[in-house]
């Protein structure tokens, strides 16, 4: 089963390599057509707001592979599909190019203080705990790691739309796997995350993510 699934996970990933290839766009010219992102994204991508994803240093690939989602509609939110619609293909590219561009800022270490069920563990272990899952996964219990399509330093993968992930917010990223496990979000191929996520328990979600909000 452990051999089955990391063959699955090889495969896919290089298969997907040849997927949604496009040309790449102007930096210069998606900082003024990205204005319209920077209220909730930051102007340089860093959103100061931690249920905002950070668009900074992502791979222009992914970036426009999301824009196309919302604008035709396999992802939902009606803001950013309101967003989207009026933008053309090569709005999308530029948009992704400038952000791509951009560096991610780090974050500080989760805060547990506000958290009442963890405020009896220490951060310390929490953190050790997703870093074993990103790079080791549960493979008993077919949970796969995160190093298999998001790389090493969460870098992700740009030829197959892997996302990067490294330094992302933790409250985003904690939202992000919560929808993938629900379902509330399946627009990722063959619906892998879905597949992933449903089989983490809301404390290994945390955990990754902590770790994940760390990573540089």
């Amino acid at each position: 089963m452990k051999k089955r699934l990391q063959a699955l996970l090889f495969a896919f990933a290089l298969t997907s390599t040849s997927s949604i290839l496009h040309a790449e766009g102007s930096i210069d010219a998606g900082k003024e057509k990205a204005a319209l992102c920077f209220s909730c994204h930051g102007e340089n991508g860093n959103s100061l707001v931690s249920n905002f994803p950070k668009l900074a240093q992502q791979n222009s690939s992914y970036l426009v592979k999301q824009l196309q989602a919302y604008k035709n509609g396999t992802r939902k939110n009606a803001m950013m599909s309101g967003i989207v619609a009026g933008l053309s293909d090569d709005d999308m590219s530029d948009i992704a190019a400038y952000f791509a561009d951009q560096d991610i800022s780090s974050n500080q270490l989760p805060n547990l203080d506000d958290d009442e069920d963890d405020n009896k563990k220490d951060i310390h272990a929490i953190m050790a705990q997703g870093s074993d899952l990103y790079r080791n996964g549960d493979l008993p219990r077919e949970v796969s790691a995160c190093i298999a399509c998001h790389g090493p330093f969460g870098e992700g993968n740009k030829p197959a739309t892997f996302p990067s992930i490294k330094s992302q917010h933790a409250d985003y990223l904690i939202q992000t796997l919560t929808d993938f496990k629900t379902g509330a979000r399946s627009n990722n191929p063959e619906n892998m995350m879905h597949m992933i996520a449903k089989k983490m328990t809301d404390d290994e979600i945390k955990a990754v993510s902590y770790h994940i909000s760390m990573m540089k």
